[in-house]
C-alpha cells in the first residue's frame, strides 16, 4: 500500500502525521512526552480490542433480556426504553490508548481516493425482504388499516444480523462494492425506514434494537467484510440512539467501530462524506449529545458509573474523529468545523486534560487534546492563556531568585515586560526593546511613551500595538503589499538585507495572543497555516519553516485575478503551448526593474503545453506563497514563535489563529447593547435609545466601521462582545459636534442629541470619516 493511500492509524493520525521514528529520532527530544492529537485513529487500540474472550460475556450482561414489563405503560410515539439487568455490576472496560506523539499537522488533501485493502469474500446475502416501494406501500396500507404486522414483519427481518441488513439495503446484492468512493447502500431507503421508526409501536422499536443487540454479539469476534462495514454504517444512523434510554447499546456500537482496523476506517471516512448534509450533522450531533451526558448526566441513575464505562467517551471521539475526518475531505466542507464544538467542554478542567496530553503520552490516559476538533475557540483560549500564564510566572519567579540569589534587592518591573519607545521613533524603539529583552517576551507587557507621565492600565498597551500597526502595514513602509481585490495583506518579495523587522511582526502577533489583545490585521487564511508548519519550532535550524502546500484556491484568497487566470489555463480547451505561449518563468517588478525566475532548472526554456500546466500552476502558485516570501516569512514564523512557543498551539486549527490574533468577524450588536456599560448616562435614557434603535436598524458595513471607530478594530474577541468592555460616555459638549472615540479604551463619547435623526446623521459620518485623524 502506497503511502499517498494510507489512512492513518493511532502511529499516523488522520489529521496529524508523525514523521517515521528513525526521521524523527534525535530532532525533538523535548516533545519526546507529548502524545498525538489524533483526528481519526484507526488499528485496533489497546482497551479496545474484540478478541479478548472475557469481553464477551461483559457485553451479554450489558445488554440482556428486554423488561417486558414496560411496554404497556410505554407511549406509542416515544422512543423504547429498554431494561438492562445488573448494570452497575460490568466489569469496566480499558480506554482506548494512544501514545504516538505528534509533531506536525498534515493536510488532508493527500489521502488518496482509493484504497488497496485486502478483500474478504463477499458472504452470500439472504433474499431481500423488500424493495423501498414494497415498504411504503405497506405504512400507506397501515394508516387506513391500523394494522402494522407486514411492517413489523420486516423490521424484524432486516434488523435481525448484518446479512439481512446488507440484502434489504444494498443495491445489488450480486455487486461487491469494494471501493471508498460507493457504499453500495441505498440511501434513500435506510432513511426512508429510519424515519418510519420512530413512528411505529414501542413492540416494533423494541424489535429493532434487540434484533441490533443480536447482531452487535454475533459480530463482537471474528474478521470484517465490506458487508459489516456498510451495517454499521448503517446502524450508526439509527435515530433510537438520540435516547439515552438505548446509550449501552449505542457505546457498544460505537466501540466496534472504534476499533476497526485501518483500511475499514478508511471507507467508512469516504462513505461519511457522501451522506447528505442533514444526516452528517444528526450523526455529530448524537455523538456530541452521548459524549455531554455521559459527562453531565441529567439522570445518573440511567448510566452505569463512570468507572464502569470509561470506554464509552474514547469510543466515541475516535468515531467523532472519522466523521471530522470525512468534513475535512470534501472541498466544501458538510457542516462548518465550528460544529463539532462541544460547549460542554467548557465546563470539565481544561489544564488537567492539557496536562494530561502533555504528560502522560506512553500512558492510556485518554484526553480531549488528542482530539482537539471538539475543543471550542474559547476553551482553547483559556488552555493557551493559562498556559501562557504560567510561563509568565515562571519565567518571572526565576528572575526573582537570580535577583535574590546575587543578593540584590528585588523590583517590581522585572516581573514585566516593559517597554519604554517614543512616538517619534515608534518601530525602531520597539525593534531595539524586543531585541533586548527577547528573554521576557513571556512577561505581562507594559508600555511607557517616553516623555509622558501616566501609567499602563492596558490603554497605553493597546495604542502601542494600533499605532504600530498602521505605521508598520502602510503601504509606504514598503513591508507589506495591500491587495484591494481580496482586501488583504501580503508579504512583499523585494529582497533586503535584514529581515528583522518581519519578526517584529511576529512578535506583535505573539504578544496580542498572550496578552488578549485584538489586532487590526487582514492576512490571507493560508498565512495562518503557514504559520502552524510546523506547529512547533523544529529543533534542527536546518528544517525549513512556513512552507506549506498551497493550491490556487490559497492565491485566489489572495490575489483574484492572477489566480483566475491560471484556472482558465487549466481548463483552457486549445493548444495552451501556441495560445499562451509561456515558459517555465515567473516576472516580478523590484524597485522599478522586471526580474524573472525560473520555476525549475532550465524553466526559461521549458515551454507549457496541455501535457505539463498543471504543474505550471502548481510550480507558479509555490512560488509566490512559499518560495518568493521564504526568508520575509521564516523571520516572521519565528517571531511569533518567539513569544507563542506552546505545545497548545498543536491543538489549534489555522482559522482559530486567525480569530484568537484578529478576533471573529461574527457581530452580535444585541449582546454589545447587553453588556454596554455607561458613564454619565443611564441605559433608559432618551438619547441611548435612539443610539441603540439607529445602531440595531444599521446594515452590517456600518456596524463593522461603529466597532472600527471606538475599538480600533471590527472583530469581536473570542469571549464575545462582552470582552470588549465597551463604554457609552456623555459628552457634555454642544449637540452640533461629531461622536468621539477612545479606541484604547473601547469608549464612545457621545453628545446628548436631542433627536434620533440628528443622532444617526452625525454617527453615520464620525463613523465614515474617521480614518487619519489619529487615536484619542
Amino acid at each position: 500500500m502506497s503511502e499517498a493511500s494510507r489512512v492513518p492509524s493511532p502511529a499516523t493520525p488522520l489529521v496529524v502525521a508523525a514523521a517515521a521514528p528513525e526521521e524523527r529520532k534525535g530532532k525533538e527530544p523535548e516533545r519526546e512526552k507529548l502524545p498525538p492529537i489524533v483526528s481519526a485513529g484507526a488499528g485496533a487500540t489497546a482497551g479496545l480490542d474484540r478478541g479478548a474472550k472475557g469481553q464477551i460475556s461483559t457485553f451479554s450482561s450489558f445488554i440482556s433480556a428486554v423488561s417486558p414489563k414496560k411496554e404497556a405503560a410505554e407511549n406509542r410515539s416515544s422512543p423504547a426504553h429498554l431494561v438492562f439487568p445488573n448494570i452497575k455490576n460490568v466489569r469496566d472496560q480499558p480506554p482506548i490508548c494512544l501514545d504516538v506523539r505528534q509533531k506536525q499537522r498534515v493536510s488532508m488533501d493527500a489521502s488518496s481516493s482509493e484504497m488497496k485493502a485486502p478483500v474478504l469474500p463477499e458472504p452470500i446475502l439472504p433474499i431481500p425482504p423488500k424493495t423501498m416501494k414494497d415498504f411504503q406501500e405497506d405504512v400507506e396500507k397501515v394508516k387506513s388499516s391500523g394494522d402494522w404486522k407486514a411492517v413489523h414483519d420486516f423490521y424484524l427481518t432486516t434488523f435481525d444480523s448484518f446479512p439481512e441488513l446488507n440484502a434489504a439495503f444494498k443495491k445489488d446484492a450480486t455487486a461487491s462494492f469494494n471501493t471508498i468512493e460507493d457504499s453500495g447502500i441505498n440511501a434513500k431507503f435506510v432513511n426512508a425506514v429510519y424515519d418510519t421508526l420512530l413512528n411505529t409501536p414501542q413492540d416494533i422499536q423494541k424489535t429493532v434494537l434487540k434484533g441490533i443487540i443480536n447482531s452487535l454479539l454475533r459480530e463482537w469476534k471474528g474478521p470484517r467484510t465490506k458487508d459489516d462495514l456498510r451495517a454499521y454504517f448503517i446502524l450508526l444512523q439509527n435515530p433510537q440512539f438520540n435516547n439515552t434510554s438505548t446509550y449501552v447499546i449505542y457505546a457498544h456500537l460505537l466501540r466496534q467501530i472504534a476499533t476497526l482496523v485501518e483500511a475499514d476506517h478508511h471507507f467508512l471516512v469516504h462513505w461519511f462524506k457522501k451522506l447528505s448534509q442533514k444526516r452528517f450533522k444528526q450523526l455529530v450531533e448524537r455523538l456530541l449529545q452521548f459524549i455531554s451526558l455521559r459527562l453531565f448526566p441529567a439522570k445518573p441513575e440511567e448510566f452505569p458509573p463512570i468507572t464502569k464505562c470509561s470506554w464509552w467517551i474514547p469510543s466515541a471521539a475516535k468515531v467523532l474523529a472519522l466523521l471530522n475526518t470525512a468534513n475535512n475531505l470534501v472541498h466544501l466542507p458538510l457542516i462548518p468545523y465550528t460544529d463539532f464544538y462541544n460547549s460542554t467542554l467548557d465546563h470539565i478542567d481544561l489544564m488537567e486534560e492539557y496536562h494530561t496530553w502533555q504528560n502522560f503520552g506512553n500512558s492510556h490516559r485518554f484526553s480531549f487534546c488528542q482530539y482537539p476538533f471538539v475543543i471550542s475557540i474559547a476553551a482553547k483560549k483559556i488552555i493557551i492563556q493559562r498556559d501562557s500564564e504560567q510561563q509568565m510566572i515562571n519565567i518571572a519567579r526565576q528572575s526573582l531568585v537570580d535577583k535574590v540569589s546575587r543578593r540584590q534587592r528585588p523590583d517590581m518591573n522585572m516581573l514585566f515586560l516593559n517597554m519604554k519607545v517614543r512616538r517619534t521613533h515608534l518601530v525602531s524603539d520597539s525593534l531595539d526593546e524586543l531585541t533586548r529583552k527577547r528573554a521576557d517576551l513571556k512577561k505581562k507587557l507594559k508600555v511607557t511613551f517616553v516623555g509622558e507621565a501616566g501609567l499602563d492600565m492596558g490603554g497605553l498597551t493597546k495604542e502601542w500595538f494600533l499605532l504600530l500597526i498602521r505605521q508598520i502595514f502602510h503601504p509606504d513602509y514598503g513591508m507589506f503589499t495591500y491587495h484591494k481585490d481580496s482586501h488583504c495583506h501580503w508579504f512583499s518579495s523585494f529582497k533586503c538585507d535584514n529581515y528583522s523587522e518581519f519578526r517584529l511582526v511576529g512578535i506583535l502577533m505573539g504578544l496580542a495572543v498572550y496578552n488578549s489583545i485584538t489586532l487590526d490585521i487582514r492576512f490571507p487564511p493560508c498565512c495562518y497555516k503557514k504559520l502552524l508548519s510546523p506547529p512547533i519550532i523544529p529543533s534542527d535550524q536546518n528544517i525549513p519553516v512556513g512552507i506549506c502546500s498551497v493550491t490556487v484556491d490559497d492565491l485566489c484568497q489572495i490575489m483574484p485575478e492572477l489566480a483566475h487566470g491560471l484556472s482558465e489555463l487549466l481548463s483552457h480547451e486549445g493548444n495552451v503551448e501556441e495560445d499562451f505561449y509561456s515558459t517555465f518563468q515567473v516576472f516580478q517588478e523590484e524597485f522599478g526593474i522586471i526580474k524573472s525566475y525560473n520555476l525549475k532548472p532550465g524553466g526559461d526554456k521549458i515551454s507549457v503545453t496541455n501535457q505539463n500546466r498543471k504543474e505550471y500552476v502548481q510550480l507558479y502558485t509555490d512560488f509566490l506563497l512559499n518560495k518568493s516570501i521564504y526568508k520575509q516569512f521564516a523571520s516572521f514564523y519565528y517571531g511569533f514563535h518567539s513569544v507563542c512557543a506552546s505545545n497548545a498551539l498543536m491543538l489549534l486549527r489555522p482559522e482559530e489563529v486567525e480569530i484568537l490574533v484578529c478576533g471573529s468577524p461574527d457581530l452580535d450588536m444585541h449582546a454589545l447593547q447587553r453588556s454596554t456599560q455607561y458613564d454619565g448616562y443611564a441605559k433608559t435614557d432618551l438619547t441611548i435609545k435612539y443610539f441603540w434603535d439607529v445602531v440595531l436598524g444599521f446594515p452590517l458595513d456600518l456596524q463593522k466601521k461603529l466597532l472600527h471607530f471606538t475599538t480600533g478594530s471590527d472583530r469581536v474577541p473570542v469571549g464575545g462582545m462582552a470582552d470588549l468592555n465597551f463604554k457609552i460616555s456623555k459628552n457634555e459638549t454642544s449637540t452640533n459636534w461629531l461622536p468621539v472615540a477612545h479606541t484604547c479604551f473601547n469608549q464612545l463619547c457621545l453628545p446628548p442629541y436631542k433627536s434620533k435623526k440628528d443622532l444617526k446623521q452625525k454617527l453615520i459620518i464620525g463613523i465614515s470619516n474617521s480614518e487619519g485623524f489619529g487615536l484619542e
